[in-house]
């Protein structure tokens, strides 16, 4: 059985993660369970940079018991076309990291205050790289194409999901249930690519 390291604390994250990636003969454990705690400087250009960065990093300061371990990272973020692709990968610390995403919604909202429906597009975006035990890595890319909205809607979501709707604007991802959002997210999406290209490997 292998064992796969995943660069989160997130417990919710971990629970699709788990979901996802059950298909494999693997044990699936956080960062946090496998007693690794360091700061790791996201200093790439693209997601897929950063998350080969994070999972080379933890894979660098895995213990000798976990060495033979793959070690999986995600780098996710928002980009609105009409904004340049902002905020991209700096979506996390856009406007500052401490500023709530109720107040980065809103600025997004109002820089696409004049901004007709048809150029409203946007996507959120997901990289997962994993950093195998032979120093080879792996990346895959996941996407949702969406558009904003005008207003926040919805309360199951987090982050962006407010004010990102689907294609018809019909809904946000923040007005679906987990389960729903898991099905189609970017997140969702890139662990499925990334289960392929597993499959391949370990196969």
């Amino acid at each position: 059985m292998y064992t796969i390291i995943f660069a989160t604390g997130n417990k919710n994250k971990m629970i699709e993660i788990r979901e996802i990636l059950s298909e494999l003969d693997a044990e699936i454990i956080s960062m946090k369970e496998a007693g690794i705690d360091i700061d790791i400087d996201e200093n790439g250009t693209t997601f897929e940079e950063n998350a080969v960065i994070k999972a080379r990093a933890v894979a660098n300061a895995l213990p000798e018991n976990l060495k033979d371990a793959i070690v999986m990272a995600d780098d996710s973020g928002l980009e609105v076309d009409a904004m340049d692709k902002a905020p991209g990968v700096l979506s996390a610390r856009w406007m500052g990291e401490d500023t709530s995403y109720r107040i980065k919604n809103a600025k997004i909202i109002e820089n696409l205050k004049d901004v007709p429906v048809k150029d409203r597009t946007a996507r959120f975006v997901c990289a997962v790289g994993a950093a195998m035990p032979d120093g080879t890595d792996l990346v895959v890319r996941g996407v949702i194409e969406g558009r904003i909205g005008y207003e926040e809607r919805g309360e199951n979501g987090f982050g962006y999901d407010p004010i990102f709707m689907l294609p018809d604007m019909s809904v946000s991802t923040a007005e679906l249930s987990m389960e729903e959002k898991n099905k189609i997210s970017h997140r969702g999406n890139a662990l499925r690519a990334m289960l392929k290209e597993l499959r391949t490997v370990l196969n």
